[in-house]
């Protein structure tokens, strides 16, 4: 397994819109852990400075979340408490850093909390860290998967190509030593 993504979790939010008034109403991770993806997400209650006209019936018909379900859902508060405690030491990385930035940092905000993560982009990493037929699985497994569009199910997605090209990487460095 490749230590390096093991430091790494894969970031994604569902959002009320995807104007600029959005803001997040599902957060999801995914990492890899002893040969493993491990996957976390949340639901969010809307914070009360969150425009809800910025609710869009095109977006909840992409991914399904209705805004009857985010009302019991945690706080922001508590939301943001637990991304940090899943997210440990790792370092974020998105396929949407644009729009995950803007949503992480409406979360943040909104829960009085002053850290702001810094998120690389997806495939920048993908191709520092893999190469060859490993990064051509990475690509090859994601685009076997249809993205569910929920924030945990799209980091695993993600994170399943990861684990493919790290497998392989595994399996030609253990090759190698007993060729």
């Amino acid at each position: 397994m490749d230590a390096a993504v093991e430091k790494i979790a894969i970031l994604d939010f569902e959002a009320s819109s995807l104007s600029e008034a959005s803001w997040p109403i599902e957060i999801g991770l995914s990492w890899l852990e002893h040969g493993e993806v491990r996957t976390w997400s949340s639901l969010i209650h809307p914070a009360h400075d969150w425009e809800i006209d910025d609710w869009s019936p095109q977006s909840a018909a992409v991914h399904g979340i209705s805004l009857s379900e985010l009302r019991e859902a945690p706080s922001t508060t508590e939301v943001a408490e637990t991304f940090f405690k899943v997210l440990g030491g790792r370092k974020l990385v998105s396929d949407a850093p644009e729009f995950e930035i803007r949503w992480l940092d409406r979360l943040l905000r909104a829960a009085g909390r002053a850290e702001n993560p810094s998120i690389e982009d997806f495939d920048g990493t993908s191709f520092a860290v893999f190469e060859g037929y490993a990064l051509d699985l990475v690509y090859e497994t994601i685009e076997r998967r249809p993205a569910p569009h929920r924030a945990g199910p799209d980091t695993a997605r993600l994170a399943r190509g990861w684990l493919k090209a790290s497998q392989h990487q595994a399996f030609l460095e253990l090759e190698g030593r007993t060729a």
